[in-house]
């Protein structure tokens, strides 16, 4: 039984979402989804062009899957929550007649992965050009993994089927390149 926000702070997502269904516990959920609010957040921005729409989306996203998340089968509650995330932004596109417009030359995706690389205190472009030359001395495999886990959003089958590597590399390589990441993000700003 869990005591505690600290004991639930320690669980997995996986975790959460099955103590969440089996009692119905808000604070597992409230959890989970906090998480991934940086990330709901950036996806929203992305489609919607709009902070104060975003802010809304996420809001929205909450109460809608706070009460219809158990009808759901979920494997990968990152990947789920993604797609629903997705489709909900371009709902709301569609309600408003307009013109779906993506800018794939986003130098930075706001993903919960790199948000904890970038200090909001310091100039956004030095942090780009930053991350730009840390990704540049990585190897080429995490290199490769990594802007295509997180900047073209490919899931680790499609880069899988892109490169050639092993499913097991390339999760080896995302987790070390990001790893390698921070570590030279760090000492840049040193």
């Amino acid at each position: 039984m869990l005591s505690g926000k600290k004991d639930i702070a320690k669980l997995t997502d996986e975790e959460l979402l099955s103590q969440f269904k089996k009692t119905g516990n808000a604070d597992c959920f409230g959890e989970l989804y906090s998480r991934y609010i940086p990330l709901i957040f950036g996806v929203c921005l992305k489609y919607l062009k709009d902070a104060d729409k975003a802010q809304d989306a996420v809001m929205q996203l909450f109460e809608d899957l706070f009460t219809k998340v158990n009808s759901y089968e979920i494997i990968v509650f990152k990947t789920w929550l993604h797609t629903v995330v997705r489709n909900h932004c371009l709902q709301i596109f569609r309600k408003e007649n307009k013109e779906i417009r993506i800018d794939y030359d986003v130098n930075l995706m706001e993903s919960d992965e790199f948000l904890h690389l970038l200090t909001e205190e310091e100039n956004e472009s030095e942090e780009i050009h930053r991350l730009k030359n840390c990704m540049e001395k990585l190897p080429e495999p995490q290199r490769i993994s990594i802007s295509y886990f997180f900047f073209d959003e490919m899931s680790y089958a499609d880069i899988v089927e892109k490169t050639g590597y092993a499913l097991s590399k390339v999760k080896s390589f995302i987790q070390n390149g990001k790893r390698n990441l921070k570590i030279c993000i760090e000492r840049n700003r040193k």
